[in-house]
């Protein structure tokens, strides 16, 4: 009897240490990624600050955190210092663009990769995942030269016409992952009441992949709203200048307005985190379910 105490006695000593060690592993774990979370969201925290400052606090050392006064002109001013809503509508007009391109070709080749059987299927897959490691910067001349002879330098055409062939090697990969995970039966079901293949992807893959459809759309969108160096190349007139291009318009030689480029740059952001605060949970399910089948 006094055995079995003792046993009970040391296993409840035993089950008390590992919850202490546990919880104390917990606590430092949540510590240190809470220090590491401050850390990474000082720069936006810094960025908000110098947005509602006067230009020479900015570079005061030590840093005033607190603005003192707060100068929420600086948001006026930096939305109508430049032709921002030019910008702002160049900007939605690629991303529209873009994301129909992107949604509809690239969930169209996903689903010939993953359920169409054709000659070389898995070879042709082969050389559209090989396109990934493919360096953007190695395509910049030959694609300049192309868009150039076609007479499409200083037009919209570069930046959203190439979507419209295929979206992306990544995009691609990311859906087709997707779509093998669905059961063969659905599909075998709809081509036993008659559906072809087009009414089967339209009708019942489609409205499956709502999560991976929507993580492709946020991608398309971050991709287009913070590219520069595309509009960059391509675009030449002031007024058909992007979001991005011009926000680096507010540097120049003889001068910079910091306060009004920092405010610029934070309502740059502001759609970016609205977009991902509403979206954030199709975006997670998006990534999870989109396994590795092979």
């Amino acid at each position: 009897m006094s055995t079995t105490i003792s046993t009970r006695t040391a296993q409840t000593q035993f089950r008390e240490k590992y919850l202490t060690i546990d919880f104390i592993w917990r606590l430092a774990t949540i510590a240190i990624l809470i220090v590491i979370a401050v850390v990474m969201f000082m720069p936006f925290v810094w960025l908000v600050s110098s947005s509602l400052k006067q230009q020479h606090q900015i570079f005061q050392y030590p840093p005033q955190w607190i603005p003192s006064p707060v100068q929420w002109d600086n948001y006026v001013n930096a939305l109508t210092y430049k032709p921002f809503h030019l910008y702002l509508r160049n900007s939605l007009l690629i991303i529209i663009l873009n994301e129909i391109a992107t949604l509809g070709t690239a969930s169209l080749c996903a689903y010939g990769f993953a359920r169409l059987r054709f000659p070389g299927r898995d070879f042709w897959f082969a050389i559209v995942i090989g396109t990934m490691i493919m360096p953007y910067v190695v395509l910049v001349v030959p694609t300049f030269i192309l868009f150039s002879r076609l007479g499409w330098v200083d037009t919209f055409l570069p930046l959203t016409v190439p979507q419209f062939f295929g979206g992306g090697s990544f995009y691609i990969f990311l859906l087709r992952q997707f779509f093998r995970t669905i059961p063969e039966e659905l599909s075998d079901a709809a081509r036993i009441d008659g559906a072809g293949e087009f009414e089967i992807f339209w009708r019942i893959m489609l409205p499956l992949a709502k999560p991976p459809l929507i993580t492709v759309g946020i991608f398309t969108f971050l991709g287009s709203w913070n590219d520069f160096f595309g509009p960059l190349i391509y675009l030449n007139s002031p007024d058909k200048f992007t979001v991005a291009v011009g926000l680096a318009t507010f540097r120049s030689v003889l001068a910079t307005r910091w306060e009004l480029l920092m405010a610029a740059s934070t309502a740059m952001i502001v759609p970016v985190i609205i977009l991902f605060f509403f979206a954030q949970r199709y975006f997670i399910k998006g990534i999870v379910m989109t396994g590795l089948k092979g």
